[in-house]
Parts: structure tokens; sequence; C-alpha cells
């Protein structure tokens, strides 16, 4: 069983989790190795999650919560747990971006965080090395949490053709990825439209951006740089932004012939199956 160490459940939300999962298990009357069986987990991930040596995952939540009958409370705040994982300069856009009635965004280099499959998701965040990659996926794939809710935001998407091109992850990544892309169809408030190559020179140019609605809230514009991210309300900034991204929707192609263009690269540059050696071992 791992030590039990005295947490400081105000000195972050893991900590919190920790001493929040301790006490319901204690209440339960059960050791750690028993909640363990319970959720087909080991004692020793119990223990490391209760000591805030280890962040939950919301499976791992949503089990607790089920086998102990809190209602749901590990599950609420595993969100804000994972939140915390993020790097500290995005914590802000993130919590931003959950409160936006719209989104609009150009991505020039790869997909939208928030259309990013788990796998595309973890090639990406991989680039730098981080030591804490699992916990930065699991953050990913909690914000896209707001395309699921019963109100989420209009969201807009100007891709970039490249970002179809750009082999990241592999083979079997991109094709999955881009058939990801192709099922958001289903979803009303998801549009995605690729600036195609033609299109030439064009007012992204100059990199990435987002632009955030609110209900009573000023308008916000979103850009990052090599080490942070920038917000501002500024008017001038927005509206120009704005301006810019409407130039860009007006040169990209249509919701439907960016469809068929997302669907014949996915068949003719990454094929109908994956490659023998990134098959999955079953």
């Amino acid at each position: 069983m791992t030590h039990i160490r005295d947490l400081d459940p105000s000195a972050s939300p893991l900590d919190y989790y920790g001493a929040e999962l301790r006490r319901l298990r204690e209440a339960a009357d059960l050791n750690q190795k028993q909640l363990g069986s319970i959720i087909y987990c080991t004692g020793s991930l119990v223990g490391q999650i209760e000591t805030a040596r280890k962040v939950p995952t919301r499976e791992f939540s949503e089990r607790v919560d089920a086998a102990l009958g809190t209602e749901g409370a590990l599950s609420r705040l595993v969100g804000l747990v994972l939140r915390s994982q993020l790097p500290s300069w995005f914590q802000p856009y993130a919590e931003l971006e959950s409160r936006a009635t719209y989104i609009s965004t150009y991505q020039a280099q790869v997909v939208y965080g928030l259309l990013q499959t788990e796998s595309y998701a973890r090639a990406v965040l991989a680039a730098p090395s981080p030591d804490n990659l699992d916990e930065l996926v699991a953050a990913r794939i909690e914000r896209q949490r707001i395309l699921a809710r019963e109100h989420p935001p209009l969201t807009w998407v100007v891709l970039d053709e490249a970002a179809l091109y750009r082999p990241i992850g592999g083979r079997t990544v991109m094709r999955n990825q881009l058939r990801h892309l192709l099922e958001l169809r289903d979803q009303r408030r998801v549009n995605v439209q690729v600036l195609p190559f033609s299109a030439g020179e064009h007012t992204g140019l100059t990199g990435s951006f987002t632009l955030m609605r609110f209900g009573q809230d000023p308008d916000l514009l979103y850009t990052e740089d090599f080490v942070s991210g920038h917000a501002t309300a500024n008017p001038e900034a927005a509206n120009e932004g704005s301006l810019r991204y409407a130039r860009l929707q007006a040169a990209a192609l249509s919701v439907e012939d960016s469809a068929a263009l997302i669907s014949r690269v996915m068949e003719e540059r990454y094929g109908p199956e994956p490659e023998p050696d990134e098959r999955g071992v079953a």
C-alpha cells in the first residue's frame, strides 16, 4: 500500500481530489486494495492518486463515483484537476474557451485542439518532449467535452490544407484524424472549412488565431507565440481579427467541398488500411 502522507487540500486541485478520494474511501470502510479491486485497478494506483502523486482520469473518477455512490462528486472535480495540468499560461484560455458561445479559429499548422483525436493530440503534444505527456493529453481531451454539452458553443474552424498533409503521428493516426473531421459533420454546431493551397497569399499568413464571443462580455482575440498565449479584448484588435477571419472564410472551400477534399486526401494519401507496423496489438 502506498505510504499515506498528509495533504493540504487547498494546495492544488490535485491535492484536493486526493484528500476527497481518501475521505470517501474511508467513509465507505474500504482500504485502497479493496477499492481498487472494485473498480478494476490496483490499490497502489488508488494510493498514488490519494497522495497526489498521479493524476486521475475521468474513467477512474466515474468508476469510483459508481462504486461509492458519491453522486458524481469526483467526476465533477476531475475536470478542474485535469485543467490544472495545462501549462499555467494556457489555463486562462481554457477557462474562457469553456464559457464561449461562439469560437472561430484559423489553424495554419495542425488540427484545432477541440477537434483532435487522442492519438493525434498525443503526437502533437509529444513533439516538445514534455515530462507530463499523459496528463497533457488527458487535459486536451477533457477540453473537448464542451462540444458534447447540452448547449455547446458554435465552433467554426478554417483549417489550412497543409494540416491535412502533415503526417502527424503516422499514416494510421492521420487517417483516423481526418475520418474524425468528417464525422463531425453530424454535429450541427461544428463546421470545418479548408483553406486550399490555391488561395495563395491570404490574411492568415502571420499565423493561427482564435476569436471567442460570450453572452455579455466583450469579444476576445487569442494568439500564441513560441512560449505563451495572449488574449485581448481590445476592440480594435478583435475587429481586425474578425475582418481577417471573414476574408479567410471567403477564400476557403465551402463546408461541403472541404469535406470532399478531406475525404480525398484521407483515401489517396493515407490509404484504406493501416500499415502493418502501425496496427494495434490484439
